[in-house]
């Protein structure tokens, strides 16, 4: 029997999961630019009538492509006007909830009418910046979010600097006062849980150990991610992948199984966030899919393999532990698709449903990195539910062989003897090596005929 850890130690973690698992409408980067224009709004205290914004390059890429929860529209410019006329900072990454019809023909107005200017923000050395000016006659307000998704600093130029000039998000910065309402306090920035430093070891030991009601709350990302699935039927978004899974033609090469149910159920809840539907899910580490993805497929492996509410609430807590732990080191945005963090953390949670220990969760780990590590993002957009399922198929297939006793060894690709370090080797690919590989997906993206 393993060691309880100490209180204070737990209470770090479990106020590191509060701050990082959080309710969201919508793809978590063009809801985090409307919270910003909300906000720049708010303190301009009236109707703005030019809304202009600079962005980091992985916001772009993370907000072109995808559906707008409730508007039929894709993009940063619904998503901007709509901040600017209903949003409200205080529901952060629901900052849009309030949407109606009559909102919706305001917000396509505002748009005809030519009043959003979108810029990339160029020398800057964070990945997820986001500058929003609201303006009506002489009158001009600012916000900026940086190194979160609901993480606001405040505009900060030297004395000597021109009228104008805004944050260098690499200096240090003031941090604005977050809105009532987040979930374990006040909004996480970049860095956010730092002074903890996490391993896998750390994340299994909590997970299998904490007194049961000190993190029986992450059953709520159960209620919110498996609703989520359910709502996707009801509709038709996205690619449909979901419900395609789950129709006769699909079940006769898939079969009814376990693993088709993992896949569908998580595939559908995606294919509802990316299609624009009005769904909140519970996400991880600024992510609606990742969220999904460190979810769905164990809930639904817990409920067909009849395991225990206990079982559950640990193996989520494990899977959401080990995503926040990776991504500790990946950052928020990357060129590395999250499908690849949340598969690696579903994994093990689904190993630990199988009755798997440590060395078990250790050689999942290092299987899926031997497999998806090179999954880049091309930014967000229906398409994810095809790379979410990719990515679970390959946690079901990992948990599988680590409890076979299978595990990929040091002497094959970037798979080190110690798990941390595979972890490592992971995340310093997607970081440091595939910029430049973001920077061209970025370019197609903005270049391309459609």
């Amino acid at each position: 029997m393993l060691a309880r850890l100490d209180s204070r130690t737990r209470e770090q973690i479990i106020k590191l999961v509060k701050q990082e698992v959080v309710p969201a409408i919508g793809c978590t980067e063009p809801m985090a630019v409307a919270l910003c224009t909300a906000r720049a709004t708010e303190l301009l205290g009236r109707r703005p009538e030019r809304i202009e914004a600079y962005l980091s390059a992985n916001i772009l890429k993370n907000a072109m492509g995808v559906g707008i929860p409730g508007t039929g529209m894709v993009g940063l410019p619904i998503a901007i006007a709509l901040g600017a006329l209903i949003g409200k900072s205080e529901y952060q990454l629901e900052v849009l909830r309030d949407l109606t019809p009559e909102a919706l023909a305001d917000g396509k107005q505002f748009i005809a009418e030519k009043r959003i200017a979108i810029h990339l923000k160029e020398d800057i050395h964070e990945k997820l910046y986001i500058e929003v000016t609201a303006s009506a006659g002489d009158a001009s307000q600012k916000a900026i979010i940086a190194g979160s998704h609901t993480h606001f600093v405040e505009p900060k130029a030297p004395p000597s600097a021109p009228e104008g000039a805004t944050i260098d998000p690499a200096s240090p910065s003031k941090t604005i006062e977050a809105p009532s309402g987040a979930v374990g306090g006040a909004f996480p920035s970049e860095t956010s849980g730092s002074d903890l430093s996490l391993n896998l070891r750390l994340v299994y030991d909590f997970a299998t150990t904490a007194p049961l009601d000190e993190i029986s709350f992450i059953l709520a990302a159960r209620d919110y991610n498996i609703g989520a699935a359910r709502e996707a039927l009801k509709g038709n978004y996205g690619h449909n992948l979901g419900k395609t899974i789950d129709r006769p033609l699909s079940k006769g090469i898939f079969g009814n199984s376990i693993y088709c149910h993992i896949i569908a159920r998580t595939a559908s809840a995606c294919d509802a966030r990316m299609g624009g539907a009005m769904i909140p899910v519970m996400s991880n580490s600024g992510s609606g899919n990742q969220g999904i993805c460190a979810t769905n497929p164990v809930c639904v492996y817990a409920q067909e393999n009849e395991n225990t509410e206990e079982e559950l609430i640990r193996a989520l807590m494990l899977s959401h532990l080990t995503a926040i732990y990776i991504k500790q080191s990946l950052g928020r945005l990357s060129a590395l698709c999250g499908c690849v963090v949340a598969g690696i953390g579903s994994s093990v949670g689904i190993t630990l449903l199988m009755g798997g220990g440590y060395d078990q969760m250790c050689s999942a780990v290092k299987n899926m990195v031997a497999n998806i590590a090179g999954m880049l993002c091309d930014g967000a957009k229906p398409s994810c539910s095809l790379k979410i399922a990719s990515g679970v198929s390959t946690a079901v297939l990992s948990a599988l062989l680590a409890m076979e006793g299978k595990c990929v060894t040091s002497a094959e690709g970037i798979v080190d003897d110690c798990v941390d370090r595979t972890i490592r080797n992971l995340t310093a690919i997607g970081a440091e090596a595939m910029c430049q590989t973001d920077d061209l997906v970025l370019q197609i993206m903005t270049t391309k005929g459609c």
